[in-house]
């Protein structure tokens, strides 16, 4: 069969972003035997012409479309992203009468009600590779798809949960140039290439969605198997990376293992990550250097530990301080973020937070006023149980928790900060 893949991402919240869940579905699609071409809306002038001239010359027999955010989870004002993305969905239907399938993070969240909304044939939940394969399938030879684990279908919804694959080496890596292009028009410009070594996270977080993303068992692939695909990628002239898993500190032994790795085989890359503020210590931090770490993201949220707690963190502000501490030691920059309004805040808790972050002498600081309330999350109970949303609500527009009495006061308060703070940034 041919499929054409779109990624229908074409927002650059912090930096601009690959679409590497996209790519993994087209290796998965090609090494099964079918025609695969991708289409990277990211950067296109002329969406509804890039996508006349691809469909018509593809001719595609499923297409498959990744949506990566539903907004930008900014409180005010609210960005909310899916209506470029209805369009495409629409633009593709006037040009083709091949079905229509819905996949990625974002739409990951809201299965059914993303799927109604853009107007889809049917979409995958969750993890992708091997679903969308045994669906590719059933459509090959009209056979029945109601056992395919995440197919969600409009009117009927989710027929039966997804099944991530334990075994993350299962799964064929894409190609750069081959599922993975760089649009011509950012090669000068910095990018940081992901790669991800690990998907899924155990940390419950209150109001985090990735357990209806990619589950809350952490899976891995072999160390050996994630710093041959880092060479594939250098040899084709790749040097700065960006590790987009989870936690890259757990577990703690995998994370030094792949350091020790990428020391050993002299790749000489340059790398960001992200860092859970918990059960790190000096070596790693040294390894991470070492191995050619040049920032990490530190989203420890908040300064308060009652707040902490509240979020279900494992960690102190005490942990969030000696870990900074031992980073900037390292030389490696450091990407603090706040996470304000959540339930328990207070003003106190505000300023004790702020008073914190600025302590930590971080190279830059993000803020973000209210918390974006996404569904089966704690958040999401604690929101309807304060009467803030009702039970059935399904929060595809999107819906923000703001503590009682921090209304104006917080935004203005952080306004303030912001004004003696050239590095913080919301």
């Amino acid at each position: 069969m041919k499929i054409l893949l779109i990624s229908a991402n074409t927002e650059q919240i912090n930096m601009p972003v690959l679409p590497l869940g996209m790519a993994c579905i087209g290796a998965a699609v090609q090494n099964a035997g079918h025609e695969v071409n991708t289409v990277n809306l990211m950067m296109a002038r002329d969406i509804r012409g890039l996508l006349r001239e691809t469909i018509s010359g593809f001719s595609p027999d499923v297409i498959g479309i990744s949506v990566r955010n539903i907004d930008d989870q900014m409180m005010e004002p609210s960005n909310f992203l899916l209506d470029g993305v209805r369009t495409v969905v629409s633009e593709c239907r006037s040009l083709s009468d091949a079905p229509i399938v819905l996949g990625g993070a974002g739409y990951s969240i809201f299965p059914r009600r993303a799927l109604e909304y853009l107007k889809a044939d049917m979409g995958i939940q969750g993890e992708g590779e091997k679903a969308f394969l045994m669906l590719l399938e059933r459509l090959e030879h009209k056979s029945d798809t109601s056992q395919i684990p995440g197919l969600c279908l409009p009117e009927i919804g989710l027929l039966k949960k997804s099944q991530p694959v334990k075994d993350l080496d299962h799964h064929p890596q894409p190609l750069l140039n081959v599922h993975l292009l760089l649009p011509s028009s950012l090669r000068n410009e910095e990018i940081w290439f992901p790669v991800q070594t690990r998907r899924g996270c155990a940390m419950d977080c209150s109001y985090c969605s990735t357990a209806s993303i990619e589950g809350r068992i952490l899976r891995k692939h072999s160390v050996g198997r994630a710093v041959d695909l880092i060479r594939q990628y250098t040899n084709a002239g790749i040097k700065d990376f960006f590790f987009v898993d989870n936690t890259f500190n757990f577990p703690l032994s995998y994370a030094k293992a792949l350091c020790d790795r990428i020391i050993t085989e002299g790749l000489n890359i340059r790398w960001r990550c992200i860092l859970y503020p918990w059960k790190i210590d000096d070596e790693l931090v040294e390894k991470m250097a070492q191995a050619g770490c040049k920032e990490v993201s530190l989203g420890f949220e908040s300064g308060s530990e009652s707040i902490l707690k509240r979020m279900n963190k494992r960690y102190t502000p005490a942990d969030v301080r000696r870990i900074s501490k031992m980073l900037g030691k390292q030389q490696i920059h450091r990407m603090g973020f706040l996470l304000l309004g959540g339930p328990g805040e207070t003003k106190d808790s505000v300023e004790k937070s702020l008073y914190f972050a600025e302590s930590l002498e971080t190279e830059v600081m993000k803020i973000t006023s209210g918390i974006r309330i996404y569904p089966d999350t704690a958040l999401h109970r604690t929101a309807v149980d304060e009467g803030i949303i009702e039970p059935d609500e399904d929060l595809l527009f999107p819906k923000f928790y703001m503590a009682k009495g921090l209304k104006g006061w917080l935004e203005e308060m952080v306004a303030n900060w912001m004004d003696g703070h050239e590095n913080w940034i919301k």
